[in-house]
């Protein structure tokens, strides 16, 4: 059996006072999850009596189990605040916003079978977007053709690369007149370089057994 000792009586008696406040004052949806802070106090003194193999509750075990309480008070008063105001409507996301994401998700290109199913709605609907640019590509010459999106601002940045001309070794008149210009991109071997020389390793001092720095880690 574990009592609360004198000097824990009047301290056990401001605790029950603050549950009390606690319930009358809180909003009903707050105060249903602290309605027995008294008793969870009490419990947690009894658990720190236990601990201490003693059988009388002293006033610091309940100083020490009404802080852990009224910090678990706090918490769940914030936890729960709000809890009966209305919930705000969220925004539904327009269409040129459902069809960007796939978009940036792909790198900033998607074709229609990697956005059509997930925007819900059709391709005449996604191409009259004024934000987005639909172009058809055909990969070889046979398979249907891909229609792809981009997103207008970034089209600029998915045209292709231009190919520069490929470096060449001489300056010559071709039959038309154009003048091809081609430049030497590679560079002549070096002469008379002497080889390189394979030089053995040195071999280092062989540390004895007992001279071994890691053999006490060992």
């Amino acid at each position: 059996m574990i009592t609360l000792g004198e000097d824990a009586r009047p301290l056990w008696r401001i605790v029950r006072r603050y549950a009390r406040i606690l319930g009358e004052t809180l909003p009903e949806q707050q105060a249903v999850f602290i309605e027995r802070t008294a008793e969870q106090t009490l419990r947690g003194a009894a658990c720190l009596a236990a601990s201490e193999c003693s059988e009388t509750i002293t006033e610091n075990m309940l100083s020490a189990a009404c802080t852990l309480v009224r910090r678990s008070v706090q918490d769940t008063v914030r936890i729960t605040k709000g809890a009966d105001a209305p919930k705000v409507k969220r925004q539904p996301l327009s269409l040129t916003d459902k069809v960007r994401a796939p978009i940036e998700m792909h790198g900033g290109r998607a074709t229609s079978s990697q956005v059509l199913p997930y925007v819900g709605a059709s391709a005449s609907e996604v191409k009259a977007l004024p934000d987005i640019v639909a172009t058809v590509e055909r990969s070889g010459t046979t398979g249907r053709p891909a229609t792809v999106f981009t997103v207008r601002d970034d089209h600029s940045r998915h045209t292709p690369p231009t190919v520069e001309p490929r470096p060449a070794e001489r300056t010559e008149m071709e039959s038309s007149g154009a003048k091809v210009v081609q430049l030497h991109a590679y560079r002549p071997e070096p002469k008379n370089v002497p080889a390189p020389v394979k030089r053995s390793p040195v071999p280092g001092p062989v540390l004895a057994p007992a001279d071994n720095p890691f053999r006490a880690l060992l």
